[in-house]
């Protein structure tokens, strides 16, 4: 009895304890999850630590996209035997003493979780020493244990490498993306560091060979090492310096405004961040100067003191908050707006009087009395002089509202019908914007009809009952959307091209087309690689004129970056949609009444007649009885 009695007690107690502490190599695997989410992550940090370190040249080297090998290498000022080990325990950091140094920070890495987290999912060798000591220090560390200290020879500074980057968290490595997408990542985190210190030789090296290889030099230099040497000329230094803030930079003249946002970046203190505010900022100083949803190219550096910036705020450091927003907003804005009407860009205002306006008939000659009476009875003069006017719009006589009618009059609807009963072809659209049907009540397009382009963007057919209003790029899109889709079953036909071209791509666009060549060659591009990031155009789609192929590769590239965001598209379909916008017939492009006729021909044709691609309607139906009531009293 007694032996059951304390049975039932130690089950009571072990059900009133559930909660107890976790293991801590379990718990720097969960901390890992917020800083090491991939491995750029990874990069990030140790490129940073190596900054800290006062390095001057730092080493990148990468093995199957960082998931087996990440190697960072630094001359910087290295580290004991008892520092190397103490660096990998968690919130372990020489950068910060008291709460105070929370607000005047000034390095690129203070909380200490980096090595803890890099130590919790994966394998880690370190190899570091000081300038003074003879030898160095080799930690070797696995699952966040220290499995082997020795000294060791080697240069003044610090090598670590990690490999297999989550071997002991299976679930966390099956989430990552192909090579290529975790290459890009690295890439990315790569550049800004090398951007925001200039001074600094970097090299990148991937799988056995030569990335980047980046010597020191100035801010534009390492801009041009970056952006390519095509911004040689297409930069405008930004520099403006107060009492508060110091911003410096460049940004890219208009020309160089892309549909997607890859160089952009924004620099506070040295260390990127992203800001849609701030973003906002530069396209309002932008207004006008660029096409609407394109992005202006900018590198811009905010120095200001650290009390005004609280950076942490997010694991991975990139977002801040400012002190005050909206002085560091008006500052920006104010400072790239100066940039461009400095290099005469913007546009700005002249109060001078042009001596040519002087020797005008209507400055010269005196007015009438005739023309002031004329004057003085229209409605805009009513407008100006009169109260109330300003909104006022005059009455329209009767014979004016039913003129309109006689647009329709060469088509008769019954002569229309009697057409497709006698074979003639015929476009048919329903009224009701749902594709083509046959009936009584079908609204027709007449082959013979004669079209109207207005602003070679809109195309105007008369129908029996109104006429329809048809977005000529809209509408082709829809058209080869739904081609390139057959062409995924059906391999669409290739052209050889007689002189095949080479393109030579940066090393992002290298990769994103080496990832998108299958799919190309399905829809008719024959691509080949040609050498480190060069690449042999052999042929194109049967229907793409020859002569852009170049052109028209990059387009297709910076278009698929655009469509990247959005995870709901296949890589296939992202293809698909941004060769239908890239072929498509452009807004403001005049056409043929033939080439107007074929267009909505393979329009009405089409599965969807009605939308676009992207969901926008392809045209509009305007019927008589809406037209009336427009006009009516």
């Amino acid at each position: 009895m007694a032996n059951l009695l304390l049975l039932h007690t130690l089950k009571d107690l072990i059900v009133a304890n559930s909660i107890h502490l976790l293991p801590d190599h379990i718990a720097n695997q969960i901390a890992a999850g917020e800083v090491i989410q991939r491995p750029a992550s990874a990069v990030k940090e140790l490129l940073e630590n190596a900054v800290d370190a006062g390095a001057t040249e730092i080493k990148l080297i990468i093995n199957d996209a960082g998931k087996a090998l990440i190697q960072v290498i630094d001359n910087g000022k290295g580290m004991n035997p008892i520092d190397a080990q103490n660096a990998f325990a968690r919130h372990a950091t020489s950068k910060i003493s008291s709460i105070e140094d929370l607000f005047q920070i000034k390095t690129m890495g203070f909380r200490g979780e980096a090595l803890a987290s890099i130590a919790a999912v994966a394998q880690v060798n370190l190899k570091t020493r000081l300038a003074e000591d003879e030898l160095g220090t080799n930690v070797e560390i696995e699952n966040s244990q220290v499995s082997e200290t020795s000294p060791v020879a080697c240069p003044v500074g610090t090598n670590i490498s990690m490999k297999n980057l989550f071997f002991n968290v299976p679930a966390r490595r099956n989430f990552l993306k192909s090579n290529s997408a975790e290459l890009k990542h690295i890439i990315e985190e790569f550049t800004r560091v090398a951007l925001a210190f200039p001074e600094i030789y970097f090299s990148f090296t991937n799988n056995g060979q030569d990335v980047f290889h980046w010597e020191a030099g100035s801010f534009k230099q390492r801009a041009i090492h970056v952006l390519g040497n095509s911004y040689q000329t297409k930069l405008v230094a930004v520099g403006e310096k107060t009492d508060y803030l110091t911003i410096s930079g460049f940004v890219g003249k208009p020309d160089t405004a892309k549909k997607t946002r890859s160089d952009q970046y924004f620099f506070v203190n040295r260390r990127f961040i992203k800001s849609a505010y701030l973003h906002h900022a530069i396209a309002n100083a932008f207004d006008g100067l660029i096409p609407k949803e394109s992005f202006p190219s900018y590198i811009l550096y905010i120095d200001v003191d650290p009390a005004q910036v609280d950076i942490n705020v997010h694991p991975t450091k990139q977002e801040i908050k400012f002190e005050d927003d909206k002085i560091i907003y008006a500052f920006v804005q104010a400072a790239v707006r100066h940039a461009l009407a400095q290099f005469s860009i913007a546009p700005s205002l002249d109060f001078s009087l042009d001596a040519d306006i002087q020797q005008l008939d209507a400055i010269q000659k005196p007015v009438s009395e005739e023309q002031r009476n004329n004057a003085a009875s229209s409605s805009l003069y009513a407008g100006f002089t009169q109260k109330n006017q300003a909104h006022f719009i005059p009455r329209v006589s009767e014979g004016e509202k039913t003129a309109w009618k006689s647009f329709f009059s060469a088509l008769p609807t019954t002569a229309n019908q009697e057409g497709i009963e006698n074979g003639n072809e015929s476009y048919i659209v329903k009224s009701s914007s749902m594709g083509l049907y046959k009936d009584s009540e079908a609204l027709l397009i007449d082959e013979d009809a004669t079209l109207l382009q207005i602003n070679n963007t809109y195309i105007l057919a008369p129908i029996g009952a109104g006429f329809i209003m048809v977005h000529q790029q809209l509408a082709h899109e829809r058209v080869l959307y739904e081609k390139y889709q057959k062409a995924s079953v059906q391999p669409h036909a290739t052209q050889k091209s007689l002189f095949p071209v080479v393109l030579e791509l940066s090393v992002p666009d290298a990769i994103l087309l080496e990832d998108m060549m299958e799919d190309l060659a399905i829809i008719g591009y024959e691509i080949e690689p040609f050498g480190q990031n060069s690449f042999i155009i052999q042929g194109i789609p049967a229907d793409v004129i020859s002569g852009n192929e170049k052109n028209a590769i990059e387009l297709l590239l910076e278009q698929f970056k655009h469509f990247s965001g959005d995870m709901k598209f296949s890589k296939r379909e992202k293809l698909i949609r941004c060769m239908a916008r890239q072929s498509a017939i452009k807004a403001g492009q005049s056409l043929s009444q033939k080439e107007m006729h074929g267009l909505i021909d393979s329009l009405f044709n089409c599965e969807s007649p009605n939308v676009s691609a992207s969901g926008a309607p392809t045209y509009i139906d305007f019927k008589e009885g809406y037209l009336d009531g427009l006009f009516s009293k």
